[in-house]
């Protein structure tokens, strides 16, 4: 047997079990473990081809959807009641027999994380393909969507008591600041540090979504007065005024794009503002994902046309005395002599020991806080978004953000020099803000 005839057999395995469970009679807890031990035996390259095959083969048919809308349109003028039952009979019509399929799944043991693992795959899957995958994700997205709602959706707070389990998960899937062992979280995890998780009623054993806060005098504008060797308890310090989001993590890849971070924010500020009033400020801290590598560095490259920074203005950015300065410690530490502004700047920041210079850090300071802020006021892709995914969530939540909440070298960890030049925002969630998320989460959740 041939590598292809063994591939193709398995595909045509996982269809025909396909085929066994989405039907209204069907689909048993022992059919739905047998589908899900075939599609995980599948390797990635042939859940390509089994997706092509479900958007194909599991699709409401033609003929069918002709027949009632033909029906809908010979009524003519009837009463409510029975253009509504019509309504029902052509919504029951197009369901494809693929969301069929997805609700059983909800009711069987380990199912729903089954799905949202599925939809990863979908999402992962639609990055390497040229068959148009966005009905299936938008469908199962949408599936979600209406499971993911009042009464089934809950917060814990995770502390130093909470399961091992449970601090090992928040461990293991924190990558905003990841820690190299599970003994960092007692440095999270406290009187002033706090981790609330999102849970679904169907999968109580993993979140959905965490996040990470810091109970803080004054808005903190360092990720090292945060966690890290050089952050301080603010025991001794006073009450805590303010609530600092470091850290927000998807736990569930098969959820982006829905929204559930912005659910979490806003009901762990209700639970904060319930618990510890006399916090008054709500602000988060974060980072540039992606602004160095796809957004500075290529411009300052000149291969980024599509940005309306250009490589002839960072000029504009830099007083004359600061082009001197650079030029010139370019040179010292380089041994050669940049052509232009640009080049200089590509080269000190190419570099991530910049951080530890004097010169380059006196002179970069306002250029480069400048220009971030650039990036994520001014910079917009076709929707009218910010260019930055974390930008824009926050951003979209109604939070706002000036050139005074960007902070330089606010992140001096490798990873946040290679990423946002150190650069660190706070995204500020005001009093009226607040307020509105205060009656969204009653409105939504009921009393917390």
């Amino acid at each position: 047997m041939t590598t292809s005839t063994q591939n193709s057999r398995r595909v045509d395995e996982l269809v025909r079990q396909m085929t066994e469970i989405h039907p209204p009679d069907r689909g048993s807890e022992s059919e739905l473990r047998r589908f899900i031990e075939l599609y995980r035996a599948l390797p990635d390259a042939e859940r390509i081809v089994f997706f092509g095959r479900l958007l194909a083969e599991f699709e409401v048919k033609r003929s069918v959807l002709d027949a009632q809308l033909a029906i809908l349109q010979k009524l003519g003028d009837v009463d409510a009641s029975t253009f509504s039952r019509r309504l029902t009979e052509l919504r029951r019509a197009i369901e494809s027999p693929r969301r069929r399929a997805y609700r059983k799944f909800l009711n069987a043991s380990g199912g729903l994380k089954f799905l949202l693992d599925f939809r990863a795959d979908i999402i992962a899957a639609r990055r390497r393909t040229e068959t148009d995958l966005e009905p299936l994700d938008e469908e199962i997205a949408h599936q979600f969507i209406s499971w993911f709602q009042q009464g089934l959706m809950y917060v814990e707070e995770i502390s130093v008591n909470s399961s091992y389990r449970a601090i090992q998960f928040i461990a293991k899937h924190e990558l905003v600041h990841p820690m190299t062992n599970i003994e960092e979280m007692s440095r999270r995890l406290g009187a002033d540090r706090c981790c609330f998780a999102l849970y679904h009623r169907a999968m109580p054993e993993e979140p959905v979504v965490f996040i990470e806060v810091a109970l803080t005098n004054g808005i903190a504008r360092s990720i090292h007065d945060v966690i890290g060797e050089e952050a301080t308890t603010q025991a001794a310090s006073g009450t805590p005024d303010s609530a600092i989001f470091y850290s927000i993590n998807n736990a569930q890849n098969g959820l982006a794009g829905l929204g559930l971070g912005k659910v979490l924010i806003f009901w762990v500020v209700e639970l904060l503002r319930r618990d510890r009033p006399a916090i008054k400020n709500f602000a988060t801290l974060s980072p540039i994902p992606a602004f160095w590598k796809h957004y500075l560095k290529p411009i300052l490259e000149g291969e980024a046309h599509q940005f309306k920074l250009k490589p002839s203005r960072v000029v504009e950015f830099f007083s004359e005395r600061g082009e001197r300065e650079l030029l010139t410690r370019c040179q010292q530490l380089t041994g050669s002599a940049p052509c232009d502004l640009p080049q200089a700047l590509l080269r000190a920041l190419s570099d991530p020991a910049w951080i530890d210079d004097e010169v380059y850090c006196r002179v970069l300071r306002k250029p480069l806080r400048d220009i971030v802020y650039h990036y994520l006021t001014a910079e917009h892709d076709s929707q009218g978004q910010s260019l930055n995914q974390v930008a824009n969530f926050h951003l979209g939540n109604g939070a706002t953000v000036s050139i005074n909440d960007v902070n330089f070298g606010a992140n001096r960890w490798p990873r946040g020099i290679e990423s946002s030049c150190g650069v660190m925002v706070n995204y500020i969630y005001s009093s009226s803000l607040i307020n509105k998320i205060g009656r969204t989460v009653q409105s939504l959740f009921g009393a917390t």
